[in-house]
């Protein structure tokens, strides 16, 4: 894969904001980097909280779906709450679920299963819920693609309300863009046309949650009372990657705040479960913790296991529950490596690895994995991956798309391959018949208008930094800028030419190096490696020679030089605090 290490150049009165708002330059040329422009933005940013939220009315359909539902409410009709099996999916449920109970609702819940059902809403659950006498669907994380399916429920004289936040259909016509929206009684999604919601990018719980706030001033229900669902709308926003800036940044710093004294009995055994009872929960342990256990039922078994957990109000049960789901998602990692091992040898020994677009077809994959194995195989090829599987009928697939590289719009173009298909610039799920897999993989690599430049991987350094400027108040300083995610990642520096006085592979799988390393100045500081530790001591040896390396790793004088970008962090261990810098990508050499 390509790199380019890029500083940010981008230019502000540093030393003016640093005394403006209290805090170091450093962390002030980061939230420049982060395109936070002007003092509003600026305060918001480090302070923002509740009261900076947009009103759910501003969503366009949320007052109306509002009071249809309190009218259903009021005539006792059955309503249905149909999610989806994904993290954003079960939590939208979970929250308008619980709602619905709340305000006395004739209400239940249905999430499509992943291998049966796929993604959304489908014929079958809307031929279902008429023939329980259900009067009302209310969709959540999905209903706006499902225009036939929606269709389907009018003709049978069912009430539908969509609460999404995908992109809805579009063709490109002479006259311009045509949306095609399903023929609802009433559609929630900030990104259908028309709606003047200020903020675009909430995930699909966030906008279920908004629905349960206009729905209870509607009702005179304390706003307090909505307060319980935050942390599930923060959690869905993690899990399901959205960016991490304007109302998702308050919703994932308030949600945090609430998570180590929830109420939940399934989110407190599901944190004990995996040993965090005690820690500082942050959004990474929600995206590579917590969040994967939430996914894992969905991914294997069925996605109620998560829905349970967190409708549960009983401990034992619970209990039980989170030690089940922690098993689903350690034997989802396995499957994971498994079939990421199994692409990468059929891209590196195939024609595939040509491709600008990579379509991966892994018929022993299980299905529901295909989306994490086309992540992994997008950090290490830097394309548009798909990887498609078998399915009980034809085939099926997940998408991971790079910066350059807009997904759903790739996929409209040649939109008649498919079966099915939805998703984000940035992700995707299809359907598609088994013999038209060439077809798509042909049709999209011709379509593709990706440049070598594109297929260059971007590293952006914040601030190029020696590690003699590294202290324990600096590293302090920076969790004003947390939560960290898409959008707002850990903040990245970098130096050149350190040398590497010593270093040795730790760690129970062998896969870390922890490094002593030095500048021109003579500071030294610990350097700890994630990843292939074994590719990274053969690149030295490439470029330094095996007897060099091997001084190295002895701890010996040696020759060997390297370039990092870093983090900076302080280590706590029996009392002892030690600063440290974890490597984040590195170039073997002066």
């Amino acid at each position: 894969m390509k790199e380019k290490w890029m500083v940010a150049a981008k230019r502000a009165d540093f030393q003016n904001i640093a005394e403006k708002f209290g805090i170091d330059q450093v962390t002030a040329r980061i939230i420049r980097n982060r395109d936070v422009i002007g003092d509003q933005a600026i305060q918001e940013y480090l302070h923002g909280g509740l009261e900076d939220l947009h009103e759910p009315e501003l969503l366009k359909g949320c007052r109306e779906a509002a009071e249809l539902l309190a009218e259903k409410i009021r005539c006792g009709k059955k309503i249905r709450v149909i999610g989806d099996y994904d993290i954003d999916g079960v939590n939208a449920t979970y929250i308008l679920s619980k709602a619905l109970k709340r305000v006395g609702a004739d209400a239940d819940y249905e999430i499509p299963d992943r291998m049966k059902d796929g993604f959304g809403l489908n014929q079958n659950l809307v031929q279902l819920a008429y023939e329980e006498g259900i009067d009302t669907i209310l969709t959540c994380d999905n209903g706006i693609a499902a225009l036939d399916q929606i269709a389907y429920a009018k003709e049978r004289g069912m009430t539908v309300i969509v609460t999404d936040h995908h992109e809805p259909f579009f063709e490109d016509t002479e006259k311009g863009r045509i949306y095609r929206l399903p023929d609802a009684d009433v559609i929630i999604d900030p990104k259908q046309p028309g709606c003047g919601y200020p903020y675009k990018k909430l995930c699909g719980a966030a906008v279920a949650w908004k629905l349960v706030c206009e729905l209870y001033r509607h009702l005179r229900i304390s706003q307090e009372e909505t307060m319980d669902f935050l942390e599930f709308a923060a959690i869905a926003t993690v899990g399901d990657v959205m960016d991490l800036d304007g109302e998702n940044r308050i919703i994932v710093k308030e949600g945090l705040k609430r998570l180590p004294h929830t109420k939940n009995q399934g989110l407190r055994a599901l944190i004990g479960a995996n040993g965090l009872a005690d820690a500082e929960i942050t959004s990474y342990h929600i995206g590579f913790v917590l969040g994967p256990c939430i996914n894992a039922s969905g991914r294997l078994e069925t996605a109620k296991h998560s829905l349970r957990l967190l409708l549960s109000e009983n401990r034992e049960e619970a209990t039980e529950l989170a030690a089940r789901l922690k098993e689903l998602n350690d034997a989802r990692k396995q499957m994971t490596q498994e079939g990421v091992d199994q692409a990468c040898h059929l891209i590196d020994t195939t024609d595939l690895s040509k491709d600008r677009v990579l379509v991966v077809y892994l018929p022993g994959c299980h299905e529901s994995i295909a989306g994490i194995v086309a992540g992994k195989l997008r950090e290490r090829y830097y394309r548009p991956v798909f990887v498609v599987t078998d399915a009980e009928k034809g085939a099926k697939g997940s998408g991971r798309s790079i910066e350059a590289y807009s997904m759903f719009e790739e996929m409209v173009r040649c939109g008649d391959v498919f079966t099915k298909y939805g998703g984000h610039p940035m992700a995707a799920g299809f359907s598609l018949e088994k013999e038209k897999i060439p077809e798509m993989r042909r049709r999209l690599n011709e379509n593709c208008r990706l440049t070598p430049e594109d297929l260059t991987q971007k590293i952006m350094i914040d601030v190029p930094m020696p590690v003699d400027y590294i202290t324990e108040d600096l590293i302090r300083g920076f969790e004003v800028l947390e939560p960290f995610g898409k959008g707002n990642e850990k903040p990245l520096f970098a130096e050149k030419n350190l040398k590497l006085l010593s270093a040795r592979v730790i760690g129970k799988n062998r896969n870390v190096i922890k490094f002593l390393v030095s500048n021109h100045t003579g500071a030294m500081i610990e350097a700890l490696y994630f990843g292939d530790a074994e590719k990274f001591r053969a690149e030295i040896a490439e470029h330094y020679g095996e007897e060099e390396t091997q001084e190295l790793f002895w701890g010996k004088e040696n020759k060997v030089y390297a370039s990092f970008i870093y983090y900076p962090s302080v280590n706590e261990y029996q009392g002892r605090k030690t600063l440290q810098i974890v490597i984040r990508n590195y170039k073997i050499g002066m």
